[in-house]
């Protein structure tokens, strides 16, 4: 069987004429292009037909057509385990993700083939979209008013609903039933075994597939780790806070950027109880129309801001700069490449689907935390949550969902050391059940690092070689921070 399956994959590797069609298993692949949001740039890929039912209770009713593409390996000789990305979100979308996050896969793709499949209600899946374009430039300030309104929340999950009601029940877009369709691929794709690699919320659909379907999995890589214990959103302020509070902390260490801007954590605190007490008035350009904007920085959207800045150490080194010039009045630079990162955000998630899963998985479970009202991002979106679920259709969650995985399968666990939303922690929660795997932390570094240094090879020798313990990672310490920027033209020399 694994010899005909073999020889089913090895046939996408030879050369194909334009037109040519692939066959693997059941599916039939076509020539395609795959766009992404907010570009004209294209990649070429290799598409299929595929379908579930909405509801698998009704086989006969409604259908969910998928977008699903092959990335294909040039190797002469190619293995039958394809790699298969999950995106995060939750709300993103595997084709979608893909231009990002490709490089990361350059080498470990070599010699397999990966798969993209936009889950359900996301991207060309039947996208449950709250709005024709999810790019508003103020996305983080209508964010953070819906949060702070409980009643705007709940009008936002009303309208939502209206739009995409009739082409879609909403209870059926669960990682629950997301699991199942990649069961059912890879019955498809003629009973291959998957190399899961799960980016942030992907990491929770990876290890809810690899406890229900262990026989087809190969190797779990788990980016920006979620433990199956977690509520989404209960910990959110708390983790951003540390996060902070350790990055800043390397500011107070550096004599020039000390010297330059003082207590960063005190100043970031200092200048939200300002905004609390009366927001700052922002004009600016756009960065790509250039056209005049005008907003009002208040607290809320303040924090919003920061939390997006610290996903990453290129723009979290920009965050004491941009906060002591929004003290000193001028915010227009901390909005101007906010509204950057919150377009790209609105591009790329579909709010939908996100209420989806945390509607049926987490909203009954969260707790507010009076603690986090003294916090920099608050507490309120937890009741935001809540209110927003009241109004959602809600699916089933498995009776052992919020279980810890407990596996033999090799697995390679990756984290930021200042992750402001997947900290370090939960990898090693995670790795305390999975007694074949790897944690790695990479030095100075945020949210989602597969592609960051040494990482992608990394990566790829563990796919090859699927050995935990004699992975050689040392690489990874010459990875660090970015330095803060002390203007902007950089940091000092």
């Amino acid at each position: 069987m694994l010899a005909t399956l073999s020889a089913m994959l090895l046939s996408l590797a030879q050369p194909a004429a334009a037109g040519e069609s692939l066959t693997v298993g059941q599916l039939q692949f076509q020539r395609c292009e795959l766009s992404q949001p907010r570009s004209a740039a294209t990649t070429a890929a290799w598409c299929a037909e595929f379908s579930q039912p909405e509801d698998r209770a009704k086989p006969q009713g409604r259908r969910v057509a998928f977008k699903l593409a092959l990335i294909r390996s040039d190797a002469a000789e190619v293995h039958s385990d394809p790699l298969v990305l999950l995106a995060g979100g939750p709300g993103q979308a595997a084709t979608e993700s893909w231009p990002q996050i490709a490089g990361a896969f350059a080498l470990a793709r070599r010699s397999r083939h990966v798969i993209l499949l936009d889950q359900r209600g996301t991207g060309g899946s039947n996208a449950l979209r709250c709005a024709a374009e999810e790019t508003p430039a103020d996305a983080v300030k209508a964010a953070q008013e819906q949060a702070a309104d409980l009643a705007g929340a709940r009008k936002m999950a009303e309208e939502c609903l209206a739009r995409v009601r009739d082409r879609a029940d909403p209870a059926q877009y669960t990682t629950s039933v997301a699991v199942e369709d990649l069961e059912a691929l890879r019955q498809a794709l003629g009973q291959v075994k998957y190399n899961l690699v799960g980016i942030s919320y992907g990491t929770r659909v990876a290890q809810q597939y690899a406890r229900r379907h262990p026989e087809g999995v190969r190797s779990l890589v788990l980016d920006g780790v979620a433990p199956n214990e977690l509520v989404l959103g209960a910990e959110f302020a708390q983790s951003l806070d540390q996060a902070l509070r350790a990055r800043f902390a390397l500011c107070d260490a550096e004599p020039a950027c000390h010297e330059r801007f003082g207590d960063v954590y005190k100043d970031l605190y200092a200048l939200r109880a300002r905004l609390q007490q009366q927001p700052l008035p922002v004009s600016l350009r756009d960065p790509q129309s250039f056209a005049p904007l005008r907003h009002d920085l208040d607290a809320d959207t303040f924090a919003g801001l920061v939390r997006l800045y610290a996903y990453a150490p290129e723009t979290a080194a920009l965050l004491p700069l941009a906060i002591h010039e929004a003290a000193a009045g001028n915010a227009a630079p901390l909005m101007g490449q906010a509204s950057l990162i919150t377009a790209d955000l609105g591009a790329s998630l579909t709010s939908g689907m996100g209420l989806s899963v945390i509607c049926a998985e987490d909203a009954d479970l969260l707790q507010s935390r009076p603690e986090d009202k003294a916090l920099i991002l608050g507490g309120d979106f937890v009741d935001a949550f809540r209110a927003q679920c009241e109004v959602w259709p809600r699916g089933s969650r498995p009776a052992d969902f919020h279980e810890p995985l407990r596996s033999d399968l090799p697995a390679l666990l990756l984290s930021g050391q200042y992750d402001p939303v997947t900290p370090p922690r939960y990898g090693e929660q995670v790795a305390k059940g999975l007694s074949r795997s790897r944690h790695l932390v990479a030095p100075g570094q945020g949210h989602n690092v597969i592609g960051r240094g040494c990482m992608p090879r990394l990566f790829a020798r563990f796919i090859d070689r699927l050995e935990t313990d004699k992975l050689d990672a040392g690489c990874i310490a010459e990875m660090g921070a970015t330095p803060f920027f002390l203007d902007y033209n950089g940091a000092s020399p």
